[in-house]
């Protein structure tokens, strides 16, 4: 994650766990790009750089993802669902930070893609040490590279063992159908999130959390 220019991205609703989150990384020494959106379809406008995020220069697309699951609005399924769609962006690692222990909340999370499953801790300390653990783990890994609107750098297969493979960034790349399939991924996570979540009592920060 350290070997080009990073830029992470958070999905987190509750802007306690976004002071929590940021203060843990910055603890541990972090000190690429944070960038914090409250839900799945503001991530997808992010991802898509619509809006404010056209702004690439200030807003690069993500190279690490964390998600939280149940918001409201557009759920952290959304992201994995769009990240999925789209060959040029579903080799982002992207990882996902829950409250929930819900065995089909878990699987589904890995079938569509989600790089790591993570539980939410009780405590500040906690977060602390599960993302020190998280970070030491992906600076490790070598990740494709791209570039600062999320297409992926070609890379030379001719004569290698995945030649036969051919590269997402073959070809032009679509963006009606994108953004199509962007509009179908926000309203699906939009209606599973009303009809499952109820809405959380605010946490203090570092309080510890309830579930």
């Amino acid at each position: 994650m350290k070997k080009y220019n990073a830029t992470v991205m958070v999905v987190e609703d509750d802007p306690n766990d976004q002071f929590l989150i940021e203060h843990a990384f910055r603890e541990i020494g972090v000190t690429d790009p944070i960038h914090y959106v409250g839900d799945g379809a503001e991530a997808i406008a992010y991802m898509m750089g619509e809006g404010k995020y056209s702004d690439r220069e200030k807003y690069a697309y993500p190279t690490f993802i964390i998600t939280d699951l149940k918001m409201p609005g557009t759920d952290g399924f959304a992201v994995l669902e769009f990240l999925k769609s789209n060959p040029q962006w579903k080799v982002i690692p992207t990882i996902v930070l829950s409250a929930s222990s819900d065995l089909d909340d878990i699987k589904k999370s890995y079938m569509l893609g989600a790089s790591s499953y993570h539980i939410k801790p009780n405590t500040a300390e906690e977060l602390r040490k599960q993302l020190a653990v998280i970070n030491a783990y992906w600076i490790t890994c070598q990740v494709p590279q791209v570039d600062i609107t999320g297409k992926q750098l070609h890379t030379n297969s001719h004569g290698k063992l995945g030649e036969r493979f051919p590269q997402a960034s073959d070809g032009p790349t679509d963006t009606h159908l994108i953004s199509s399939v962007a509009k179908g991924i926000v309203s699906r996570g939009r209606v599973s999130t009303n009809g499952s979540v109820a809405k959380r009592a605010p946490r203090t920060r570092g309080a510890s959390r309830q579930g």
